[in-house]
């Protein structure tokens, strides 16, 4: 009989989900590609989703807020890329990016709340 206890891999903590509620929710998407160029986005990027029901970086295009993506992914200008989304959870403010040229609004982020995305940071330790 094979070894069935044997460890398989390791998961680091990185602090980017920080509550159990509302639930962590996942799904899957379409980054839209990129008009030029390669670019790798970070785990923990906000998505809206654009007029063509793919997701684009927060603040590229006039679109909604969406979701968080779950993984780093490789886009380039070639094709879409499909791609693993959280549509809901609890999320650290530090630990989720945006393109460096844009500021999250109030609006973005009441639409963020309507979608059960929350933003709190962890309590610490005792």
């Amino acid at each position: 009989m094979k070894d069935l206890n044997r460890k398989i891999g390791d998961k680091e903590f990185d602090g980017l989900i920080t509550a159990i509620v509302p639930p962590t929710q996942v799904r899957a998407g379409v980054l839209a590609k990129l008009g030029t160029g390669e670019a790798v986005y970070k785990r923990g990027l906000l998505l809206s989703k654009n007029a063509a029901g793919k997701l684009v970086p927060l603040g590229t295009e006039d679109t909604t807020p969406h979701s968080v993506l779950c993984d780093d992914t490789e886009i380039s200008a070639a094709n879409d890329v499909n791609v693993a989304v959280y549509t809901a959870g609890c999320f650290h403010p530090g630990k989720t990016t945006m393109l460096a040229d844009h500021t999250i609004s109030e609006d973005e982020l009441d639409e963020l709340r309507k979608r059960d995305i929350v933003f709190k940071k962890p309590h610490a330790a005792l």
